[in-house]
Order: C-alpha cells, then structure tokens, then sequence
C-alpha cells in the first residue's frame, strides 16, 4: 500500500496564498480563507502544494478498503484555471444544497468555481458548514 500524497505540511498558507496567479485568484483565495476560517473557527492548513484544508477526518479508499488516510474536511486551492473546493458536496445534505449555490461544474471529488461573484456566498458558508460537521472517522465497510 502507498502513502497518500496529499497530505498536512508545515508551509506557510498565507505565503501561498500571497503567490497565487492570476490576482483574480489571490484575491478569492484570499477571500476564500476568510469565509473558510469564519464558518469553521479552525486555522487553515497546506495539504500538498496547493489545497488550503480546514480540519481533517479518516477516509477509506473507495477503491481499496485497506487504503487509509487522512482528507481536509473542507478546502479550497485557488487554481489558475479556476477555484476547486472541497467537501462541499460529499454528504447528503450538501449535495442537496449544492445547486443552490450558483456557477459551478462538478469534478470526481470536488466543485470547480471560476470566481467568487459567480456563487451565492451564503450558500456557500452552509456549504462549508455542513462539511464541516462530517464525522472524524470512515464509514462502514
């Protein structure tokens, strides 16, 4: 079995954010963090090189039951193409919300937004706290 990739750094989420290209994205991503920070109280962390992760839970592999890890409850990386968000739709009741929220496509794992004026942000901070409110440990196998 293989170590995930994606996982807690010790970088600097500020200096990242600070570096993201175009300033469009900076400046959501920036904004983003704020949201992110208010609705859930907790300090963003820098999983990988890119995904901003707010708080962390166990998850199972979908494919491989044996493969554990750990995921960001909820979190954003501000792409140059266009923001990913994370979470927001992996629980029932954010799924249901989800088309609530505005302009979006949807990836395997995530919800791709081009800017922050495309989506409700009250929606958005529901979103965020229904994520938020996942359980810490996988589902039953």
């Amino acid at each position: 079995m293989g170590e995930p990739k994606t996982v807690p750094t010790g970088a600097s989420v500020g200096d990242f954010l600070d570096a993201a290209t175009p300033s469009r994205r900076r400046e959501d991503g920036l904004r983003l963090a704020g949201i992110f920070h208010e609705v859930t109280g907790a300090e963003p962390v820098l999983w990988g090189q890119s995904i901003v992760g707010y708080g962390s839970y166990r998850t199972v592999s979908p494919t491989n039951p044996r493969v554990r890890g750990e995921w960001p409850r909820t979190g954003f990386s501000p792409r140059k193409a266009q923001l990913s968000l994370y979470g927001l739709k992996d629980l029932p009741e954010g799924a249901t919300l989800l088309p609530s929220l505005g302009t979006y496509t949807e990836g395997a794992g995530c919800v791709y937004i081009k800017k922050l004026d495309d989506v409700d942000l009250d929606v958005l901070r529901r979103l965020v706290a229904i994520a938020w409110s996942r359980p810490d440990g996988p589902p039953a196998l």
